[in-house]
């Protein structure tokens, strides 16, 4: 604990900081840099000194540039005392969110804290709320075996010893850099894949592994989850294990400790032979296998291999197993934003529409979900075929929606599906299927149920012309980013009509329609803002880039025409936004 107060120091360029943990009456210092006496030998503060107690009452982070102009502080005795005047504190909490104290960085002159300061402290703050967890992990399981109480004492006399702290952080390869880094790149990840991709180089800085395996329990087996992005042996031969397998990965999980097998000769006398044979194939001579504690159970096993013999010391082992409850918190998440996200998409692909087989129109739509957590939303298309005139006759044309309703959320979602089965059905109920007389329904209804919908659309209708052989177009915009008619001469026109979007507080509103002529040949092309607004780009500029596009590969296969203007158009970065692109074709 003494480690991140001196880190706190260094970083945030302060003389005083500690790691307060706020009892009844107390508040202890386990971790502490630069107070003065009593107070550093004690390291035990009354609880009238202390303004970390504000950051456990409030559960926030707490901070003053200057004590002495605050009104809260001015004659408080922790000023008054111990004379400080800028403070910055973070909450530090246990497996439960339950705050115990705060991490604190405290200096003798008035300072404006900076967003980097306030973002370091914050991770170091995570950092140690991680390492009270696995103390706090440590002391309920008093049923493990001996020399795993053994290790563990060992690990905590280790952990006191920092004495070589500056020396091994500033040539990039101590073990609490190792931690410092999994804290950072693990707090943010988005499912197993990110986790596994991120611990790729996390521990190339501690005895450099060979392979770093993340294995996730599955009731009575552990999955292997593969790298994403690289091919490794060990991903390709054993991808499952039943938890009764004689792996030390396995073993792990069943004694719900850590396993280290020292080499070759330990894995022969302890270990089945399809674990040595698979040990050699790999050109494995030492592993560590750490369980992943959830907050609730055992999530897996992280296994830790290296090619030469190695010796894992006390504090490499305690490093070690504090960074694999960084990886269980991630794995955590994961699992659960796995899950979410599987939900998710389920309910965006019920939601989209089987588009309708017909001789007279081609028809292709494409739909790309954002590649964010569990953003689904409001992107979506429709397609279905207006009744016949009479029984028995052929359909009297076709209608096609695209549409964005506001948000990224299963709730979008769900109002995205309400507005789809209200537009049907405003458009069926009024013949002659107007595109305007539908959206006028639909403004109407909004206005008066319950529904907090906000969004644009475009809503279509094709259909024979009058007296003719040829196929007519008549639409109506609400506020959506404009269609693109190509006909057959290459020439893209860019459908500019349009009203203002749809929103419950704009009341009931009168649409209007346009109508055009398709030339046989043409190809109609909707989409969703998606496709065209990126960060750091011009919408303008992304439209005309798309015209550009219609224009050069508009007489391609509806298909590989959708598959061009994705691949042109995507963002190379991980989408925060579903596309969608719905495109028509008159023969």
């Amino acid at each position: 604990m003494d480690r991140f107060a001196r880190l706190v120091s260094r970083l945030l360029h302060v003389p005083v900081a500690f790691l307060s943990l706020v009892e009844k009456d107390r508040q202890i210092l386990p971790g502490l840099m630069g107070l003065p006496e009593p107070w550093a030998t004690s390291r035990v503060l009354p609880l009238s000194h202390s303004l970390c107690r504000y950051v456990v009452a409030s559960g926030q982070p707490l901070v003053v540039p200057d004590a002495r102009a605050d009104d809260r502080f001015r004659t408080h005795p922790a000023v008054t005392a111990l004379g400080p005047v800028a403070y910055a504190g973070m909450p530090v909490t246990d497996t439960d969110g339950i705050v115990l104290g705060s991490l604190c960085a405290i200096d003798h002159e008035p300072r404006t804290w900076g967003d980097d300061e306030l973002s370091d402290l914050e991770n170091l703050a995570a950092a140690c709320s991680a390492e009270l967890r696995l103390r706090i992990l440590s002391a309920q399981s008093r049923s493990a075996q001996k020399v795993l109480e053994t290790a563990r004492a060992a690990a905590e006399r280790a952990r006191s010893d920092a004495q070589r702290m500056e020396q091994v952080a500033q040539a990039g390869l101590d073990h609490a850099e190792l931690l410092l880094r999994a804290s950072e790149e693990l707090a943010q990840t988005s499912g197993l894949e990110d986790v596994r991709r991120r611990l790729r180089d996390l521990f190339v800085g501690v005895g450099k592994p060979s392979y770093v395996g993340l294995l996730v329990a599955d009731k009575d087996e552990l999955h292997r989850v593969a790298d994403p992005d690289i091919e490794h042996s060990v991903e390709q031969e054993v991808l499952t294990l039943p938890v009764n397998a004689a792996f030390p990965s396995t073993r792990a999980m069943r004694e719900r400790r850590a396993v280290f097998v020292p080499d070759r000769e330990a894995l022969v006398a302890e270990y089945s032979p399809e674990a040595v044979g698979f040990f050699d194939r790999m050109g494995f001579t030492t592993v560590l296998c750490l369980p992943l504690w959830g907050s609730r159970a055992l999530l897996g096993v992280l296994a830790i291999c290296w090619a030469k013999r190695h010796e894992t010391g006390v504090t490499e082992r305690a490093t070690l197993t504090a960074a694999s409850g960084y990886i269980a918190q991630a794995v955590e998440r994961a699992l659960y934003l796995d899950e979410r996200v599987s939900v998710a998409r389920q309910l965006q692909e019920a939601m989209l529409t089987d588009l309708p087989l017909t001789e007279h129109v081609e028809i292709t739509a494409l739909y790309q979900p954002a590649a964010v957590g569990d953003m689904i939303g409001g992107d979506w298309y429709d397609a279905y075929h207006l009744p016949p005139a009479s029984p028995g006759g052929v359909p009297q044309g076709l209608m096609v929606t695209v549409g964005d309703i506001t948000g990224h959320d299963m709730r979008a979602a769900t109002i995205m599906g309400q507005i789809r089965s209200m537009l049907r059905q405003a458009t069926l109920d009024h013949p002659p299927y107007s595109p305007a007389t539908a959206l006028t329904a639909l403004d109407a209804a909004c206005s008066v149920l319950p529904i907090e919908v906000g969004g644009t659309l475009v809503h279509a209708r094709l259909a024979l012309a009058d007296g003719g052989p040829g196929w007519t177009l008549t639409w109506s915009n609400a506020g959506h980013p404009p269609p693109l008619l190509r006909t057959p001469d290459g020439r893209v026109t860019t459908l500019v009509e349009h009203d203002v979007l749809i929103h419950e507080c704009l009341g009931p509103f009168q649409r209007t329609e346009a109508r055009r002529d398709l030339p046989a040949g043409s190809t109609l092309l909707l989409y969703t803002d998606g496709l065209i607004e990126r960060r750091g780009h011009d919408i303008d500029a992304s439209i005309a880039q798309l015209v550009s596009l219609l224009a050069r590969h508009g007489n391609r296969p509806l298909a590989e025409l959708l598959r061009r203007i994705s691949s042109r158009l995507a963002d190379p970065a991980p989408g925060d936004d579903d596309v969608v692109v719905l495109a028509l074709r008159v023969p």
